[in-house]
C-alpha cells in the first residue's frame, strides 16, 4: 500500500525534528565537551599542586595568621628573613633592590604571593647579578641584600623557606614555580603601589 500525502508529510515533519533535535546535541556537544576538559584539566592541576611533595631542603613552619598589621612593628635584621607573621599595613614594592628592604614590608608582599629572594651582602658579583637576571621582570619577586644573613642565598615565601650555597642551584627555579602565588594567603593581590623604589 502507498503511503498517504498527510502520512509523507507527517514523515518529513519527523525526519526534520528528528535532524533539528540531533543538531541541537551536536551544538551542545560542541560546547560542553571543550568545557569539562577544561574543569578537567583545572582540577588536575589544583590537585597536582596541593600533593606534589616539598623541594628538597625547605623549612616549613606553621602558617602565621594572616592580615596582622601593626604599623610601629620593625623587624630587625638576623640569620634567616622572617617567614609570616605580623607586618606592616603597606607591602614592599615587588622588584630588585641593591640596598636591604625592612622585612615588616617584605611579609606583606610575600602575603600577596611574592618570592622574598635575599643574598648575603659578600655574594660574589657574578651570583648577584644571576639573580637579578632570574627576577627581572618577574611581577612577584623580591630580590635584595639581606645583612647578617648566615646563608649565601635565601628564598622565603609564607610559611616557606629554601637557603641554597650558589646562584646555580637548580632548586632556586624549582622553589619559584613551586609557591610563588601558591603559599601567600592573599595570592593575587598587588605586588606594586607600596612603599621602595626597585632600581630593577
Amino acid at each position: 500500500m502507498s503511503k498517504t500525502s498527510s502520512e509523507r508529510k507527517r514523515s518529513k515533519r519527523e525526519i526534520r525534528r528528528e535532524q533539528v533535535a540531533r543538531e541541537k546535541r551536536m551544538q551542545a556537544l560542541r560546547l560542553w565537551i571543550p568545557i569539562g576538559v577544561v574543569v578537567v584539566v583545572l582540577v588536575g592541576l589544583l590537585i597536582y599542586r596541593a600533593t606534589r611533595p616539598e623541594v628538597e631542603g625547605v623549612t616549613v613552619v606553621e602558617a602565621a595568621v594572616a592580615n596582622q598589621h601593626d604599623d610601629t612593628l620593625d623587624i630587625p635584621f638576623g640569620g634567616t628573613p622572617p617567614l609570616g607573621g605580623p607586618h606592616a599595613p603597606v607591602w614592599q614594592n615587588c622588584g630588585i633592590y641593591d640596598t636591604p628592604v625592612s622585612g615588616q614590608y617584605a611579609i606583606h608582599s610575600m602575603e600577596h604571593g611574592a618570592v622574598w629572594l635575599t643574598y648575603n651582602p659578600d655574594l660574589p658579583a657574578e651570583q648577584v647579578v644571576a639573580l637579578q637576571s632570574l627576577a627581572s621582570g618577574d611581577p612577584y619577586m623580591l630580590l635584595n641584600p639581606y645583612p647578617d644573613q648566615t646563608s649565601p642565598i635565601v628564598l622565603t615565601v609564607w610559611d616557606r623557606q629554601l637557603a641554597v650555597g650558589s646562584a646555580d642551584d637548580a632548586r632556586i627555579e624549582e622553589f619559584i614555580d613551586r609557591y610563588q602565588q601558591v603559599r601567600g594567603p592573599e595570592s593575587g593581590a598587588g605586588c606594586s603601589g607600596g612603599v621602595g623604589t626597585p632600581i630593577g
